[in-house]
Order: structure tokens, then sequence, then C-alpha cells
């Protein structure tokens, strides 16, 4: 069992891995060359952005120390990581010193991206190279899922297993076991795509800003492409791997393919590594009116240029094309610049990849799963020539580069070839593991219940209904609506409890503000009322099941999608939920039970007698817009009840939000009795807090829109207009949402709002 830890380096990498550690609520001691620098280590991590922590406390379960203090207390480490610089010599030398200073059974690896572990081992006890093993994080820890394990002949299994499991279910990470070949499997499949595009623009064939058009989202991959990753990660860290790469290889093609061209060499010695820098591939200024501007590289001269708008019609035709792999394939056979380039250098990096997965990794779901969780790619290798057609990408690669395709079809393709079988069509790319990924499972045994555009019923099994929302972005409609309903009412006849949740990115980006929009722009005020109305009983149904009602978000849940989830039994969220009440942003207020739900649990936490305090907590939560960072951030903004958990790992939400389902039947659920009083504060909490909406609205801090938006919130979150303390009913408080709701819905202000959200994804302050 893994307790405590111990990370060596505290460098970018090593102290956003105690972070993290400290994320899954695992103390860690962080050593350096000196206590000053693991302390400053320490502090650059609580200032990066993405924020590597889940709470602004979470930090306070890092301890700093300099190796010569430190490493005697690492006979208390379960796990000891180290992550110092990428240097052979210099690791053996701290390996050295951790071998004489741990206890015997306990872990150790390294987090290097390509250095031999096997060779970082020689030279070690017997009890520590058979507690050794690479892990490696890929960068940042917290956001990439993705962990290579990388054993070597002489690691235990037991060891293996341990840091398996305990990575997986605390770390959340998605678990791979790699070969230790060069920089692994993500950085060698990943690293060989890279080459082929630097050369491209070396040979002045694609400019830097059409490439990052076509190898983004158009192919299923991160928006910030290939030239902006590179910029993140470092140029400087591209030219270290690719130049192991060249070094440890034995393919001859392979060496000569994984070279820098001359200008990327030449950003390195000139300092231009990327983002850390200021400047790379591309380089943020601000122009003569003061306004931020992406200039981006010319690599003829090494001067930035003003960025230019690439004009590919495939690209753009393909935005329509919502099936990625359909998407791919259509943009690999178009017959302009994107297609040409695809076939030039994606195919190549297929037949490669095929050609050396025996050797690196020990499937092709792994070599997927791998590019997938660290790289962030909606279709791995496989999955991607799946979906062109094997054959077409031969025939590609051939063309393009006939020497990567000269011993033929790659074995690992040829039984699919003669058999005609297709992975990515037969649903063939299995989950990692039995318990992840649930919901898919019940799908492919067809066990759909019932279904709409908005969502659907699955049986889990063992009496455990669910709901899985399936709109764009989730958003929330009456087809949802209506299958919510459905779902408390199937689950109250014929199952032990309901699970609301699914496998998308985002659990709900909340209601649809189109359809709302486009009902108060036609003033049709009986149809909005019917529909706040409904999602008000869709709440409350869940709430007052007779089952027990387990809601599991994840990613996004704002707005109504929020509203769900607080009227759960228990909650079963996945670490990475952003929650928040939000509806402030387009001139509404929360509407669906939220602000009622936020009243509910103000007067909940109250210590004493006086409501205000937490009331104003409450009120500020949705005034502001809130949102959580996390799941355990959720916690502290009270979206989350003390009673509610959350899981590390994403593909595990639903089999956990199941198990704690089964747990409240056990338990003997008993649904809530409607109908119980709260405590509202009257005129004694909407006083001051409409005092503060109106000092901020006389300060500037606030337009007269949001200063009326306020004193609405304040009257519902007080109660009502009540001279004195009081209680009043759930019902009562919904009602007062409603009312204010339609109100704002009316105002010219608010549809400005809302259209310019839909327009542009952003708030309008007016």
């Amino acid at each position: 069992m893994i307790r405590s830890v111990a990370v060596l380096g505290a460098g970018v990498m090593g102290a956003q891995i105690a972070a993290h550690f400290a994320n899954a609520g695992v103390p860690s001691l962080l050593l350096d060359l000196t206590s000053e620098a693991a302390a400053q280590g320490l502090q650059r991590a609580r200032t990066l952005k993405p924020d590597p922590f889940f709470t602004p406390d979470t930090w306070k379960l890092i301890t700093t120390g300099s190796f010569d203090d430190g490493l005697s207390r690492l006979r208390e480490a379960d796990w000891i990581l180290e992550a110092v610089v990428e240097r052979l010599d210099v690791k053996r030398a701290l390996l050295e010193k951790v071998d004489a200073a741990r206890r015997p059974g306990a872990i150790v690896s390294s987090n290097t991206s390509g250095i031999p572990i096997a060779a970082l081992a020689e030279g070690r006890s017997d009890d520590f190279r058979r507690h050794w093993l690479g892990t490696h994080f890929f960068n940042p820890p917290r956001y990439l899922r993705l962990l290579e394990i990388i054993p070597t002949p002489e690691t235990q299994q037991p060891v293996i297993d341990t840091v398996t499991r305990f990575a997986d279910h605390r770390l959340g990470k998605g678990v791979v076991i790699a070969k230790d070949s060069p920089n692994f499997i993500g950085n060698h499949i990943g690293l060989y795509g890279v080459t082929q595009l630097l050369a491209k623009v070396a040979a002045g064939e694609f400019t830097i800003e059409e490439i990052d058009a076509v190898t983004g989202p158009a192919i299923g991959r991160p928006g910030s492409a290939t030239f902006r990753t590179l910029d993140l990660a470092g140029v400087d860290i591209l030219s270290h791997v690719i130049e192991n790469l060249h070094e440890r290889l034995d393919d001859a093609h392979a060496r000569a393919v994984f070279a820098l061209p001359p200008f990327v060499k030449q950003m390195v010695e000139r300092g231009m590594s990327g983002e850390k820098a200021g400047h790379g591939f591309y380089k943020r200024v601000k122009n003569a009116a003061g306004e931020s501007e992406i200039l981006t590289l010319d690599p003829t001269t090494l001067d930035y240029r003003p960025r230019q708008t690439p004009k590919l019609t495939s690209v753009e035709a393909g935005k329509s094309i919502a099936d990625v792999g359909e998407r791919i394939r259509t943009l690999f056979n178009a017959r302009d610049k994107a297609g040409q380039l695809l076939r030039d250098t994606l195919a190549p990096a297929l037949v490669y990849t095929a050609n050396v997965t025996p050797a690196i990794a020990h499937s092709p779901d792994d070599v997927d799963r791998v590019m997938r969780w660290g790289f962030g790619w909606e279709l791995g290798p496989f999955e991607i020539a799946d979906a062109i057609g094997i054959q077409q990408v031969l025939d590609a690669a051939e063309v393009a580069a006939p020497d990567v395709a000269k011993s033929g079809v790659p074995e690992i393709w040829q039984e699919t070839l003669a058999g005609g079988w297709n992975r990515l069509r037969h649903g063939d790319v299995a989950p990692a593991a039995p318990d992840l990924q649930i919901l898919r499972s019940a799908r492919e045994r067809s066990a759909v219940v019932r279904k709409n555009a908005g969502a659907s019923l699955l049986d889990l099994g063992d009496g455990v209904l669910a709901v899985e929302f399936h709109s764009k972005m989730n958003a929330i409609g009456g087809d949802t609506i209506q299958m919510l309903q459905e779902g408390v009412r199937e689950a109250s006849k014929n199952f032990a409890a309901l699970v609301v949740g699914n496998d998308a990115t985002h659990f709900s980006a909340g209601a649809n503000l189109m359809l709302v929009l486009l009902e108060a722009q036609e003033e049709n005020w009986d149809e909005i009322d019917l529909m706040v109305r409904a999602f008000q009983q869709s709440t409350m149904a869940l709430r007052y099941a007779d089952v027990p009602v387990v809601v599991a978000p994840a990613g996004l849940a704002l707005g109504g999608g929020c509203e769900i989830i607080l009227h759960a039994d228990r909650v079963q969220a996945a670490a990475e939920t952003y929650m928040g009440l939000v509806e402030v942003g387009v001139g509404l207020i929360p509407a669906g039970g939220g602000t009622k739900e936020m009243v509910v649990r103000a007067a909940e936490a109250r210590t004493g007698s006086d409501l205000l305090p937490v009331v104003q907590r409450a009120f500020e939560t949705i005034a502001f817009a809130k949102t959580s960072t996390s799941a355990p951030d959720a916690h502290r903004l009270g979206y989350l009840r003390p009673t509610d958990a959350y899981t590390m790992n994403r593909e595990r939400l639903l089999s956990d939000a199941k198990t704690r389902a089964l747990q409240r039947v056990r338990e003997g659920y008993q649904p809530p009795v409607p109908g119980s009083a709260i405590p509202v504060g009257g005129d004694t909490v909407a006083a001051p807090l409409k005092l503060g909406v109106h000092l901020a609205h006389r300060a500037g801090r606030i337009s007269d829109h949001d200063a009326l938006i306020g004193r609405k919130l304040a009257t519902i979150m007080a109660g009502g207009s009540l001279p004195h303390a009081t209680t009043v009913t759930e019902q009562h408080l919904l009602d007062l949402e409603r009312e204010a709701f339609l109100s704002l819905v009316a105002e010219r202000k608010t549809q400005e709002r809302i259209a310019h959200t839909l327009k542009t994804g952003k708030p309008l302050r007016n």
C-alpha cells in the first residue's frame, strides 16, 4: 500500500507530480539540491496555469527539503520517485544514495522520458532492482491522464500491480505498460509525425499556420495542434527527445527521420524555446493599439511575421462532419493541400507505428490509449488507420515515403487485411478493464430501455438504471427533461436505484439557451413558464424519488446541469468537474431549483441563529457565477456536500456511481419527506445584500442590469419580501425563482447577453 511519497527534483515536472499526489490526498516530500530550491519549485508550481492543485490549500500536503538533509527521511516513503535532470550520470549518482537510504521493499521509479530504465538501475542492490521501474508522467500531470509504466525484467510483478492500481484509482491515471525502448511509446510515435511536419515547413511546402489548421481539431486533436503544442512543451525538450531517438534507434531509416531541420536547431541555439521563453514557433506581442497579437515564425529568417489565416476548403467543409473518423477519412482523401499534407505525413507515420508497435508496446490498443490519454487525440493511430482504410494508408505511404513501406504490409495489419476486419467499425477496441466505461458496455448489450434525441435510459445491471444525456454539449431541453422524469418513474417501478451521467467530455453545459431566446423574442411567456416549471418538476422528482439517485458529473456542469447535481441524493463527481450556477452571466438567475437549493444549504450550514453570513456566501457564489476548479473545490463552494464523493479516474466514474447507488440501497434508503420548513431571513438578509449591490453599482463595479439581477437574487435568497426571519416551503422559493427568471428574460439586456454568449461563447457586460 502506498501512503507516503518522496519526489526527488523540484523542477517543473517534479513539483507538479508532487502536487498531484497531494490532490490524491497523499503526503509527499519534495527534495532538491537545497531546501531553497525545493521551496522555490513548490512556489512556482502554485503560480502555474493551469493550476496543478485541486484547491488553494492542497499544497499544504507537501513538505520540502534538500537532498543532504532529506534523504534520511526516505525510509518513511512507500514510493520514491526520481525526477531530476535528464542525464544518466546525474540520475545514477542520486539513485546510489537512494539505494542506501530507502527501506527494503520501498518502490523506486524514474520519471525519465527516454533514458533506458534498466541502465539507470545498473549497480544497485537486488532489492532495489526488484522494486524499480519507470513511471513516465505527461505534462501537465494533473490534466494529462497517461502514465507509462516501464518495468525491467527484474521488476517484481506485485510492484507493477501496486503502482498500476494506485495510479489508476488514486491518481486517476490511464496506465499503459510500455517496453523499455527508446522514449517508450508516446514520444516515439508522436515525434515521428512531428518530424514529418517539420520537414514540410523546412522545405517551404506548408506554412506553420496551414499545418496547425490541419493537425488540430480537424483530425480530432487538441486546439493547440502541432506548433502551439511544441511551444508549450518546449522546443529545447523537442530537440532533446529527438536527439535521444536519433542516437538510440537501431533502424537506419528511423535514425535519419529523427533529425531536426537546421532552422529548429538554430531556434534552440538562440533560446527560442517556446512559451517559457516568450517566443518559439509563435510569439505574442502588443500591437500599436495596445492589443495582444500573435505573430508566426518565418523559418527562413527566424523573424516573426503577422499570423496568416489558411484557406483550406476541405478543413472548412470538414467542420460539419461530427464523426471524427469520417472527418479524417474525408480530409485524407481531399484533393487540396490539406489532403496532400495528410497523405504525405500521416500515412507514413501510421505505417511506421504499425511496424514498430511489437517492439515498443504490448498491443495496438495500448498504442491507441497512449496517444488518446497522453496527447489528447480523439482516435489513436490504429483507430485512424481503420477509419481511413488500411490499404489506402499503405498506398499513400508508398507514394509519399517508399522506404517506410519497403518491407510490405506491417505484420500487425496482415490479418486485418486478410479478414477485412476493422476494429473501429466492429467495436473491438476494448476498455482497459471491465469496470471502465460501463455505459458503453450497456449499449453493447442492447440494454437501452428507452431513448429520445436528448437522452437515453440504460439498464446498468444489478437493479440500477441510468439516464445518459447525449444532446450537443448535453444541453438540457425538453427531450432531456422528459427522459429525466421517465427515468425516475421507471426506476421507482422496476429498479433499485438511478444514476444520472454520461461518458461525454462534459456532463452538461446547461439549459438550451437558444430555445429560451427564441421563445423570449417571440414573447411566448407562457411557453417559457411551462419550460421552467417542467425543469423544476424534474429536479424535484430527482430529490424525492422513491429510489436513491446518484448523479455523476464530469467536465463542465454549468447552470441547469449544476442544478440537476444539486438535487441528487448523492453525487459521485469526477475529480475534474467544473460546476457552477452561471446564469447571471447571461442575465438570468438559477430557476431549476438552484437558487432554492443554495438557500437550503446555507441554512443547514449556519452554526448560530444569524443567517446572513452563510446566505451572503451563497449569494456571492451565484452572483459572481463562481465555478469550481475541481470536485474538491466544488465542496469548498457548497456545490457538493460532505456526503458527496469524487472519482480520480474519469473512466471509473459511472462504475463508482453505480456502486454508490447500491450502497445507498443496502443502507435502507428512505426518500426525504416533502414539505420541510426552510429558514429564511426576510428583510434582515435582503437589506444588507441589496446594500452591497447598491454600493457595488455606485462604485462602478457592476452595471445597471447587474444591479437589477442582484436585487432580484437577494429577494429570493431572503425568502421574498418578508418583514422578518421566518420559514418558508420549497415551493415558495421555487415560485420566486420562476417569477424572477420570467421577468429577467423579458429584459432587452438579458436577451442581448444570451445572444452574445450563443454567438461568441463569452459573457457580455451591458
